[in-house]
């Protein structure tokens, strides 16, 4: 992986805001779907693979973003941090999606640094588990930490519209039993009536 301060064309101590202005500017300029069928739209694939990268790098304070220094030995102690917390991370994904959550949980509890990866993990992990309260709450926090990472939002998102239908669903159907209900006491209160008054309105009440 390239030095992703050479990549997003920033300096080593820039700021926060820096690095995620550089990264829009970038998004901008190479993301895919302005290219239509240009024959650069793969060039630009490539180009915004590797800009997601480095943000992701630099954001998830898993590269060293408070580094200050442009000392090479620094850079390469940085590095091999950078390395191993990706490959804890990604041991995590596995097992999510292989289903094995419970290794996926015992893992990232593990974890200190509760970043946004951190957060979306454990929101998937919920996810995965039915608990959508929970897991909205650990999704929109990883959100909120790195709002220019599309795969948070796009899983935003999703969640939202799942737990959207469900409770349209779930209220819908209430509401129709109550209805049904309603409807029963009437004819019940219709027929006693009826039958008060010498009638039977249903006879099999």
């Amino acid at each position: 992986m390239r030095d992703p301060y050479e990549v997003l064309g920033i300096k080593r101590n820039a700021s926060q805001e820096e690095i995620k202005r550089a990264y829009k500017r970038l998004a901008k300029q190479y993301h895919p779907d302005q290219y239509g069928d240009n024959p650069l739209r793969e060039l630009a694939e490539e180009k915004m693979r590797e800009v997601n990268e480095a943000y992701d790098s630099l954001m998830k304070n898993t590269y060293g973003y408070q580094q200050k220094t442009d000392s090479s030995s620094n850079y390469s102690s940085s590095q091999n941090y950078n390395t191993n917390a990706q490959n804890i991370y990604q041991e995590i994904r596995m097992d999510i999606n292989r289903g094995n959550i419970r290794a996926a949980e015992q893992k990232l509890n593990t974890i200190s640094i509760r970043n946004a990866e951190w957060n979306y993990l454990m929101g998937l992990i919920f996810m995965k588990k039915g608990w959508y309260d929970s897991a909205n709450n650990y999704i929109t926090t990883a959100v909120n930490l790195d709002p220019a990472n599309f795969e948070y939002r796009n899983t935003y998102n999703q969640l939202n519209r799942q737990t959207h239908n469900y409770r349209q669903t779930y209220y819908g159907r209430n509401t129709r039993d109550v209805d049904m209900c309603d409807l029963c006491a009437k004819l019940w209160c219709a027929d006693t009536l009826c039958e008060c008054m010498g009638g039977d309105l249903i006879s099999c009440f």
